[in-house]
């Protein structure tokens, strides 16, 4: 059986088709969270992300705020963004229903660990197996005998925003694939220019780092 894990689609619905047309047929699906915010198509994501076979979906912590009609971050720039995603939202009934974990054999899903963004840096002492998303870096972490792996985002890679993470699971041989494929970000710039974004969420994207 082969699983298709993501992460922080953020309503960039380019990317997440991208990422399905690449990846081909999988038996099931697992998202750990964060399919709405910044891009403009948090709605259609939602849609995609449950219509997929035996797809299991997470709550992230812009699901959280979407639930909650505010987001509880200070950074000025992500409040712009909620605002204008937020204002067209329609799914809140359907995200209302996400989970907070899940079980992959012997691996346990969640956005992320006590709310922290862990990076490939980050000190931190595993206690269980893990697949997380949450800090939009793509890595494998291992100590004290457990192994933990951050999908990295398909919708707004911090390191090479034209770049979507990811991972595949095959249970008959118990592997994780970490998997990168590139995509070209004009079709999201373009619709935001379209439903009138503001200008400085529109250069985050625009000044981002591509890869070659």
């Amino acid at each position: 059986m082969k699983v298709l894990i993501y992460s922080d689609v953020h309503g960039n619905l380019p990317a997440f088709r991208k990422m399905l047309e690449h990846e081909g047929s999988c038996d099931s699906h697992i998202c750990l969270g964060d399919l709405v915010n910044y891009g403009p198509w948090s709605n259609e994501c939602v849609d995609l992300a449950l219509s997929l076979p035996n797809s299991t979906i997470l709550m992230g912590n812009h699901e959280e705020a979407f639930i909650a009609g505010h987001y509880p971050g200070e950074n000025e720039l992500v409040q712009k963004f909620f605002k204008k995603t937020y204002s067209e939202f329609k799914k809140k009934n359907q995200i209302s229903t996400f989970i907070y974990q899940s079980k992959l054999d012997q691996f346990i899903c969640v956005h992320t660990i006590g709310d922290k963004y862990i990076y490939p840096g980050t000190n931190i002492l595993l206690g269980n197996n893990y697949l997380i998303g949450h800090s939009h870096h793509q890595f494998k972490y291992t100590n004290n005998n457990f192994t933990l792996y951050n999908t990295g985002s398909v919708g707004q890679n911090r390191k090479f925003i034209n770049e979507i993470n990811y991972l595949t699971y095959d249970d008959q041989t118990q592997t994780i694939s970490m998997k990168s494929i590139k995509y070209d970000i004009e079709e999201l710039v373009e619709q935001m220019r379209k439903e009138k974004y503001p200008s400085d969420c529109i250069e985050y994207y625009m000044k981002k780092e591509r890869k070659k």
